[in-house]
């Protein structure tokens, strides 16, 4: 298994991003060099602005959505899920501890920089069914 150790720094760096809004160089080179080109990646993803939160009123439900390089993948980051193939055959596999649109949201999430949209309850479902 890969070291879980990696996804704790990443979740420790998130929240003092949070706290400060920024990242430093610093924390920037030490996720770069723990989580390789899946961090690069995620970085330009944030930078690119492709990443997406859907927020349904009144209910409060959110989709987090990533824009990925041949198609959008939806996030779950509390169970610290992604619809990509890089997940399901990776992740699982034991082989990475995370892909890319994972970091990517949690490094969007920690700087709020992402694309937030308003959509009510009654679009949901038809929303879901497109993904």
């Amino acid at each position: 298994m890969i070291k879980r150790s990696e996804n704790k720094v990443l979740m420790e760096i998130c929240m003092i991003v949070k706290e400060r809004r920024r990242i430093t160089q610093e924390q920037i080179d030490l996720l770069s060099r723990m989580l390789g080109s899946r961090f690069d990646n995620a970085l330009q993803v944030v930078e690119q602005k492709k990443v997406t939160l859907y927020t349904f009123t009144p209910s409060g439900r959110r989709v987090w959505i990533i824009a990925g390089k041949s198609q959008d993948y939806e996030v779950l980051p509390v169970a610290e899920f992604c619809a990509c193939n890089d997940y399901y055959f990776r992740v699982i596999g034991g082989k990475t501890p995370l892909c890319y649109h994972l970091i990517a949201q949690k490094l969007a999430e920690a700087l709020e920089k992402y694309n937030l949209v308003m959509e009510k309850d009654k679009t949901y479902s038809t929303f879901m069914k497109e993904r």
